[in-house]
Order: C-alpha cells, then structure tokens, then sequence
C-alpha cells in the first residue's frame, strides 16, 4: 500500500515531469491549493497558472529531464521534506535539492519552499 505522503509525492514530481499543458493542469489541481505558491533560489510563483509556467519554463530549460526524488520522505505535523535530482535518462544528474512542504488539512499542498545543494552555473 501507498503511504499518503508518497502518493502525494509522486503527484508533484509527476507535475513535474509532465510536458503537456492539460495533463499537467489536472495534476496541479489534485494536489495544490488554489493559491498554492513555490519557491526556490530560481522561481517564486504562486497559483495554478504559475506553477504550470514554471514547470514549462523548467522543460524549456533542461528537455528530455526528469525530476526523481531520492531518498525517504521526512514527516511531522502538517510537513513534509524530501529530497529530489533533476537528470537526463542514464545521466549524471544536473542539479538536486531538498523541498520543504507545507500541507493543508484537506492534504493538498500549500506551499513549497526548494533549497538547491547543486546546480549549473548560471
């Protein structure tokens, strides 16, 4: 059986990992707030159309990677902290970090504040 966290978890990597508008907008919809909002050294966004752009923007960056999280999902209260490398099929992975989730009592995600631990030069 799933744990809530993980399902969850593959949710907003799956996010991630989607190219197509559609697809994507369904998954932000199941599993963020409304006025859900990210942030990361390189992206503050907020609401369901900036988390898709966002994403986009990552695809036009970095096309044909994936995002994978690594390592167990930590949990207390209404957070969540996990782990995650951004590589290319058979790659050394690019960039990693760690993001820090807040939930909502309904299970959806408020918030996610990224710190990265490695990334490309701008």
């Amino acid at each position: 059986m799933t744990s809530i966290p993980a399902a969850l978890a593959d949710r907003y990597f799956g996010m991630w990992n989607t190219a197509d508008a559609d697809a994507r907008a369904a998954i932000i919809a199941e599993t963020w707030v409304d006025e859900g909002s990210f942030v990361d050294p390189s992206f503050e966004v907020s609401g369901h159309d900036g988390l898709s752009k966002m994403v986009e923007t990552a695809h036009d960056l970095f096309p044909g990677y994936r995002f994978t999280r690594t390592g167990d999902i930590d949990e207390h209260h209404n957070r969540l902290r996990w782990t995650w490398e951004l590589a290319a099929d058979g790659q050394p992975p690019v960039a990693g970090g760690t993001d820090v989730v807040t939930l909502h009592p309904n299970g959806k995600i408020i918030e996610v504040i990224g710190f990265l631990n490695f990334a490309p030069a701008h």
